[in-house]
């Protein structure tokens, strides 16, 4: 399901409209484009400029719902609020006709009260409150007790104990748990507790993309203990800061490829990401998982999860590119699914291919790359002359050849191994620190 815009006050009715204009401008003008995409790659541009075609129709009919709501008009509003009973709420007022301040009158609070209260959809009201907001507005709340299950809220596959202690032990060795000396059952209560508060809160990964296949895993505990954990870290950050992802903005994307000329880069390239609103979290893979990245939403901010399993510099950074691109490309038609990636695999699914060649054009274009004899060099020289001119770690153009010639016998000491998960996982403490600190 895309990611769906839900506005609920005049205020971001107005911030909408203005963005509205500014990709049309930019859709409509190369001149204006220009300044948006200026230095990318011919195939990167093609790709933002069909990302901010949907972008926009998204904002449009996300617009068209609030306007046709605010005149009684409510079941597009509705609509797009689904089973989130919170949005739901949110879209009763305004099919009222009423502001905030209204309802807060109503209800004898102050308006900032519930100004809080939408911003976060209700989540932290008490049931009574809730019951309050939901009769004051007309809406009527109703329950079904039906037969019942195992945990419902879980997925029915339940985890065998000894996929249980795995994760625990690697939940404890990597400061997962909120006490390092919980006993075997207080340390699996706890993980369950997490996975199931994750599973109400943002759903299963609907798909695993690997390339060979689009196969439903739902029902992955592995998969889903490491999402959770990369969840929590995400928060932490989000929680402290204010991230705003702008998908009119992309042309630091050259700022970024080019941070993989520095030793520390991938650690700047988390601060440089979470600039511009997207939260990169490290994260080892749970030993059975094969997963290199994951890029997925956290109450609308984009996440990127990685877990640095192959620890070289090339697989860093075409991962990294190939996460920013299902951001960049798919943020409304995927990211909220979300996409967990395993690159050793050859990427046959449509969207997976687009990523691909988003991260390749971007790290070396296209028409460079068809020209220059590094493509077909059998030594070091040409290769790295290629990577000096742009501006990039010659370890990211060796593994370029590496996979083009599928021999990955070629140039062993040249792809930067071992030079990655010091910079994250030095110290436990250190793990998933916040950017810039």
């Amino acid at each position: 399901m895309p990611v769906v815009s839900l506005i609920t006050n005049e205020r971001q009715e107005r911030e909408v409209g203005i963005l509205i204009e500014q990709i049309t401008d930019a859709l409509s003008s190369e001149h204006v484009l220009k300044s948006i995409v200026d230095g990318l790659p011919s195939e990167v541009i093609d790709g933002v400029r069909r990302s901010l075609t949907v972008e926009r129709k998204e904002l449009v009919e996300s617009l068209q719902a609030y306007q046709k709501a605010q005149r009684g008009e409510a079941d597009e509003l509705k609509s797009r609020a689904g089973d989130d009973l919170g949005a739901l709420l949110v879209a009763a007022r305004v099919a009222k006709g009423w502001k905030q301040k209204e309802l807060a009158r109503r209800l004898f609070l102050p308006e900032q009260q519930v100004q809080r209260y939408e911003a976060e959809r209700y989540r932290s009201i008490s049931l009574g409150n809730l019951i309050r907001v939901a009769r004051t507005l007309g809406v009527r709340l109703t329950a079904d007790i039906s037969k019942p299950v195992h945990e419902p809220w879980l997925p029915s596959y339940e985890m065998t104990l000894t996929e249980l202690q795995k994760v625990l032990k690697h939940a404890r060795a990597h400061g997962w748990l909120d006490r390092a000396d919980q006993t075997d059952e207080s340390g699996i209560s706890q993980l369950r507790r997490t996975v199931a508060e994750h599973v109400g809160e943002y759903g299963t990964p609907s798909l695993l993309r690997t390339g060979l296949n689009v196969t439903g895993h739902t029902e992955d505990w592995l998969l889903l203990a490491w999402k959770a954990q990369v969840t929590r870290a995400a928060l932490k950050v989000t929680q402290r800061n204010r991230v705003k992802y702008r998908p009119l903005h992309v042309s630091w994307l050259n700022d970024l490829v080019q941070l993989s000329s520095l030793d520390d880069g991938p650690v700047q390239a988390r601060a440089l990401l979470f600039q511009h609103g997207i939260v990169l979290v490290t994260e080892p893979q749970i030993p059975g998982m094969k997963i290199d990245g994951a890029a997925f939403l956290v109450d609308e901010v984009p996440v990127i999860g990685m877990t640095l399993r192959l620890d070289t510099i090339d697989n860093f950074w075409f991962t990294l590119l190939h996460e920013v691109a299902h951001v960049i490309l798919h943020y409304r038609t995927g990211l909220s699914s979300g996409f967990f990636d395993d690159v050793d695999n050859p990427e046959i699914d449509e969207l997976e291919v687009e990523a691909n060649q988003f991260a390749s054009a971007i790290l070396i274009p296209d028409e460079i790359w068809r020209r220059s004899p590094a493509r077909i060099t059998k030594t070091a020289e040409p290769i790295e002359r290629l990577a000096k001119q742009l501006r990039i770690a010659p370890a990211i153009v060796f593994g370029r050849v590496r996979m083009e010639r599928q021999n990955y016998k070629l140039f062993p000491d040249k792809i930067g191994r071992g030079q990655v998960r010091k910079q994250f996982f030095s110290q436990i403490s250190e793990v998933n620190h916040e950017p810039g600190t």
